[in-house]
């Protein structure tokens, strides 16, 4: 019969009776700290993983656990105090005993160097298998049971180390404090950051683009121009008005008594509705008070207004309190998602796309939307741009007169022909880019 089976056990036997009660104790008491280790791992994933419609069952159960991890969670910054607190603890008391059981039952004498080297990594292996790995896997599965478990030992352990994790919470608002002095990011960082984006999320980056720069633009560059505004004489028949009405298209059209300068009030279509047969309507008595903004206002500071005041079209004024124009909540939502059009617009109205090189323009538009179609940065013609908004006005800008039809002006890589003008303004430009 064999006898190195009966040998094996013979010395294990011999090494189980020479290891101490010291060992057993220090074996088992690793065992208790490395099961707390993993149950506060657990319970930092577990609590702080529950996701709305979770704590939202956590509140209709109406149980002492579910209240009590809802009252837990309601003190966050405490909690993961308290663990991080708890954990760190938990985890030396666990080196040290693993240490010293290590000791007790090997002879590291000889080969200190070699010994330290395997306990450390005896004690790295058990500490984050069973300490983080796993217990961390199985919250994160089953948060809910999890922070139910453990929500009375973690309410103890709050009490326990309560004034520890006050002062850690104090020191890191300190902290962070200073860190919120940080400097500013500038709106050419932001650019810059932008340029770098991959090709393959152009649309997103074209509207983070234009987030970057909303808060720049004046009220002034995106403004209808009286022009081109459709507006009512405060005089005019309620027949005569429904059929400006119906050749507009507008749901919203000022009103003004003698001229533009003088705008009474802003009329809502559709308040018209329930007596558009009514030929002897006093339509004047539904007008809406108007609202005034100065050329010069942030976009994003309108946007706010018509916000607040649940409106959706301002009256432009100019430094001498005539009015310059009309700016609607389509303008400004325009400046972030790109021009929003419907069946009642017509397409492309102020550019046509010859190729990639030409175009033409109308003069009127917009230096902002003329920026936009041809994709490039608005810098290229500040220096000579002034107080230019339009495209005919940069024209005006650069020649200090009104050009007449075939001249051409060239900035750069940008040649403009004057197709068509007056005496009065340019109508039509074609663009050619060299």
């Amino acid at each position: 019969m064999d006898s190195e089976p009966f040998q094996t056990l013979y010395i294990l036997n011999i090494i189980i009776k020479s290891l101490s009660t010291g060992f057993y104790i220090g074996l088992a008491g690793s065992i208790i700290l490395l099961f707390s280790s993993a149950l506060v791992s657990g319970s930092e994933v577990a609590f702080f993983s529950l996701s709305p419609d979770q704590k939202d069952k956590l509140k209709k159960s109406d149980t002492k656990k579910s209240d009590l991890i809802l009252q837990i969670l309601k003190n966050h910054e405490k909690l993961l105090a308290t663990i991080l607190i708890a954990n760190n603890f938990i985890n030396i008391g666990i080196v040290i005993l693993t240490s010293y059981i290590l000791n007790l039952a090997f002879d590291f004498s000889a080969s200190p160097v070699i010994g330290f080297i395997i306990q450390i990594g005896i004690i790295t292996f058990i500490l984050l298998l069973f300490g983080e790995i796993i217990p961390k896997v199985y919250a994160s599965e089953f948060s809910v049971s999890f922070a139910k478990f453990t929500v009375i030992p973690l309410m103890l352990s709050m009490k326990l180390f309560s004034p520890v994790s006050k002062l850690l919470i104090n020191s890191t608002s300190i902290v962070n404090k200073r860190l919120k002095m940080k400097k500013n990011v500038s709106v050419e960082d932001l650019s810059d950051a932008l340029e770098l984006t991959e090709a393959d999320i152009k649309q997103d980056k074209d509207i983070l683009e234009r987030i970057v720069t909303f808060g720049s633009i004046d009220v002034k560059e995106i403004m209808k121009p009286r022009v081109d505004v459709v507006s009512a004489d405060i005089n005019y028949s309620f027949n005569k008005l429904k059929s400006l009405i119906i050749e507009s298209g507008y749901s919203r059209i000022p009103v003004y008594e003698e001229n533009f300068d003088n705008i009474k009030g802003i009329l809502l279509i559709k308040d018209l509705l329930k007596n558009i047969n009514d030929e002897n309507y006093p339509w004047q008595e539904v007008m809406k008070p108007p609202f005034f903004v100065p050329e010069t206002m942030k976009i994003n500071d309108l946007l706010e207004e018509f916000r607040e005041k649940k409106i959706h079209l301002a009256v432009v004024t100019d430094e001498y309190g005539g009015s310059s124009g009309i700016v609607t909540m389509e303008d400004i939502i325009e400046e972030i998602v790109g021009e929003i059009s419907d069946e009642t617009d017509e397409e492309n109205l102020l550019y046509q796309k010859i190729d990639n090189n030409n175009y033409i323009f109308d003069g009127k538009i917009q230096l902002n939307d003329f920026y936009k179609i041809l994709d490039i940065k608005e810098d290229i013609f500040e220096e000579i741009r002034g107080e230019a908004d339009s495209l005919a006005g940069l024209i005006l800008e650069k020649q200090g007169e009104i050009p007449k039809k075939g001249d051409e002006i060239k900035i750069g890589k940008y040649t403009f022909t004057i197709d068509a003008a007056d005496n009065r303004k340019i109508k039509k430009i074609k663009l050619k880019i060299s």
